[in-house]
Parts: structure tokens; sequence; C-alpha cells
């Protein structure tokens, strides 16, 4: 199960990596296709996704899925840090708290509302637009809003 687990991982980090693809053609349009990215792969790939995040296997089992969890991470992390990268150093939030907040946010939309299982819960709106919402509420809370 581990090896299903990182394999899920290199999967999601490529995944992801692409969406992010360098930040372009803004911080901003980027972002929101990771965003868009994690639930489809949430929804396209519940096997794995499952065994990433739901089987209980500690981040820890073994090198090669810490690596490649960590690798994923990365890729939320810099387009994090990408979005605040404009603003003064001293109205930086701290860029490890937000992305796993924004983390905590596309995650919980994917394993409630997103899921491409028979687990999921019927919402009146899709769960694309459920992250969208929630991460402008999150950016502009923090007086950061798109271009």
């Amino acid at each position: 199960m581990v090896d299903v687990a990182r394999r899920g991982f290199d999967q999601f980090e490529v995944t992801l990596s692409r969406a992010w693809d360098g930040g372009r053609p803004d911080a901003f349009a980027a972002f929101d296709r990771v965003g868009k990215a994690y639930l489809r792969f949430a929804k396209s790939e519940p096997a794995y996704y499952s065994a990433m995040f739901e089987a209980g296997i500690p981040p820890d089992a073994s090198p090669g899925l810490r690596d490649a969890g960590q690798r994923a991470f990365a890729v939320l992390r810099t387009a994090t840090e990408q979005l605040v990268a404009g603003r003064p150093t001293q109205q930086r939030p701290p860029i490890l708290m937000m992305t796993l907040h924004i983390w905590a946010l596309a995650h919980g939309i994917a394993s409630l509302f997103g899921r491409g299982d028979a687990a999921g819960r019927p919402f009146p709106m899709s769960s694309e637009d459920l992250l969208e919402a929630a991460v402008l509420i999150y950016l502009n809370g923090l007086g950061r809003t798109p271009p």
C-alpha cells in the first residue's frame, strides 16, 4: 500500500506541476489551475487519493513516500509564495501557514464534495466553484485580490 501511495504522490506532483506551469501567465491564473487540478486528481484517481490520504499510512513510512509527498506539497508552496511575492515582506503572511490553509481548503472540498467514488456528498455547486470562492474569500481576507 505504501508503494501505491508513493505512486499516487508521484502522479499528483506531475498533475499539480503541469497545472502550475511555472506560474504562467500570472500567479492567480496558475494558482486557480492548481486548485482545479487538485480536485480533478481526487475525482479521477480515487484509489490513489485514498491510498495517499485515507489509508492511515504514515507519511514517513518510506523515504520514497516521504519524498514524493514533499515534492507534491512543494508545488503548492511555490504557488502560494508567488501569490504574495509582490507584497512588502512585513505584509506577507507566513508562507507555510498559508500553504497549509490552502491545502486544507482544497483537500476538504475534494474529500467531501469532489470525490470520485460513492462517498461524495451532493452539493448545489461544483467543487471547483466552491474552492474558487473559498480561496477568493481567504485571499481577500489577507488583502490579496486577483488583478
